[in-house]
C-alpha cells in the first residue's frame, strides 16, 4: 500500500515538473518575439508634384501633389535595418527659404535627403534617420504626425533645390520598423524605394545617366554665367533674356523633362514649371536669393490656371519675374516685342497681383509655406 501511493506521489511531482517546463517555454518564446522579433510597418507616403498650367491651360507635372496616406505593411518584407542611431545630420548646414520655415522634426528629414544627395542619384539607397522619431511615434497620433513632418519636408526640398530634378517623390516611402522590449518599444525609422524599383524619374532611371544630365547642365550653365557682370541687376537680367531667347514652350506636352531644369537648359522646351525652375538655380548659381512661386494667373483672354513663376531679391526688396509670360507664344511666328519681353520682370505686387495670385500650400492639407511680401512698386534701374 505504501508503495502504492510512494509511486502516485512520485507521478504527481513528475507531471508537475513537465508541466512547469512547458509553461517556462511558452513564457520564454512569447518575451522572444516580442524582444527580437519586433513589429515592422512600413509608411507609404505617395507625394508627386504640383499640377502646375501655364497661360494656356496646360499640366506641366505628371500628377496632382496630394496628402500622403499611410499605408501599413505595404511590402511583406522589411528586412531589419542595422542602423539605429540618433544621428539628426546637425552637422548638415542648410539655408534655404522654405527650409527655414520648417519645424525641427521636419528639419532632421530635409537635412538626412541633402546629406545623402550624392547617394540618392543611384534611386535605391535607404536614407537612415534612426531613431530619431522614437518618442514622438510613442505618442498618440504620432505616425501621422510624422507623416505631416515627411511631406512638408519632401515639399520644402523639392521646391528649395531645383538641381534635383531625378527625384520622384511619389516611388520614396517612408518605413517605421517597431522593436518592443519588456514593455518599452523603440521607432528606427528610414527611407527607401519601398516595392518600387528605384526612387528616380523614368527619364533617368541609372546614376551613369543623371550623372550625364548634370554635366551637360553644367556645360550650359557655364557658358551662361561666363557672361556674369558682377551686377546684380544686370545678372538678374542676363538669366531672363537668356531663357526666353532660348527656350521654345513646349505647348504639346508630349515630350520628357519640359518640367525641370535639363528640358529647360539642354533640351530648350519646357513648361512654366521649367522656365521657372531654371531662373532659380541659375540666379542660385549667382547667390542671388531667389524663390520658385505657384498659383493661379489670369491671362488677357480671361482664363484662369495653374502656373509658376519667380520671386527675386534686389537692393534688400523682392520683385516679381515671370519668365513663361515674357516669352510668349506668337501665333503665325513672328517675335515678341521690348514691351511685351520686360512687362514681368522685376514688377512689384501693384502689377503681379493683378492677374497672379501665389499659393503656398502645395499640397491639399499640407503645410501653408510664406512667401517674401513683394515690393509695391516696380524696381526702376
Amino acid at each position: 500500500m505504501k508503495e502504492e501511493i510512494k509511486d502516485k506521489i512520485t507521478s504527481v511531482i513528475l507531471f508537475l515538473i513537465i508541466i512547469g517546463i512547458f509553461s517556462a517555454l511558452v513564457v520564454f518564446s512569447i518575451i522572444a518575439i516580442q524582444e527580437f522579433s519586433g513589429r515592422n510597418k512600413e509608411l507609404a507616403f505617395a507625394e508627386t508634384s504640383k499640377n502646375i498650367s501655364n497661360s494656356e491651360g496646360e499640366k506641366t507635372v505628371e500628377d496632382d501633389i496630394e496628402a500622403p496616406e499611410i499605408v501599413e505593411n505595404p511590402i511583406n518584407k522589411i528586412e531589419k535595418t542595422s542602423n539605429t542611431s540618433t544621428n539628426d545630420y546637425s552637422s548638415v548646414k542648410v539655408d534655404q527659404y522654405f527650409y527655414n520655415q520648417l519645424d525641427e522634426q521636419a528639419r532632421i528629414i530635409y537635412r538626412a535627403f541633402e546629406s545623402n544627395k550624392e547617394q540618392m542619384k543611384t534611386g535605391t539607397y535607404q536614407i537612415e534617420l534612426g531613431t530619431n522619431f522614437s518618442e514622438l511615434l510613442s505618442s498618440e497620433g504620432g505616425q501621422e504626425k510624422l507623416g505631416e513632418y515627411y511631406q512638408s519636408a519632401i515639399e520644402a526640398y523639392t521646391y528649395d533645390n531645383a538641381e534635383v530634378f531625378y527625384l520622384s517623390p511619389k516611388k520614396m516611402y517612408l518605413n517605421i520598423e517597431a522593436t518592443t522590449k519588456g514593455g518599452d518599444t523603440t521607432y528606427n525609422v528610414y527611407i527607401n524605394s519601398g516595392k518600387e524599383a528605384n526612387y528616380l524619374t523614368e527619364e533617368f532611371s541609372s546614376k551613369e545617366a543623371i550623372d550625364q544630365a548634370i554635366s551637360q547642365i553644367e556645360q550650359v550653365k557655364n557658358q551662361i554665367l561666363q557672361n556674369k557682370k558682377g551686377n546684380t541687376y544686370e545678372d538678374i537680367k542676363m538669366v531672363h533674356d537668356y531663357l526666353i531667347d532660348t527656350i521654345d514652350y513646349e505647348s504639346t506636352l508630349s515630350k520628357e523633362n519640359i518640367y525641370n531644369i535639363y528640358g529647360a537648359l539642354v533640351n530648350r522646351e519646357c513648361v512654366c514649371e521649367g522656365y521657372a525652375r531654371a531662373f532659380k538655380y541659375l540666379l542660385d548659381e549667382l547667390d542671388i536669393p531667389c524663390v520658385m512661386i505657384i498659383g493661379t494667373a489670369t491671362n488677357s483672354q480671361g482664363n484662369t490656371e495653374n502656373h509658376a513663376w519667380n520671386y527675386v531679391q534686389l537692393n534688400g526688396n523682392w520683385y516679381a519675374v515671370d519668365t513663361t509670360w515674357d516669352d510668349p507664344v506668337i501665333i503665325g511666328g513672328g517675335t515678341a516685342s521690348e514691351e511685351s519681353k520686360y512687362k514681368y520682370f522685376l514688377v512689384g505686387a501693384d502689377v503681379i497681383n493683378q492677374d497672379h495670385s501665389s499659393s503656398g500650400q502645395f499640397t491639399e492639407g499640407g503645410k501653408t509655406f510664406s512667401y517674401p511680401n513683394l515690393n509695391n512698386a516696380n524696381y526702376t534701374n
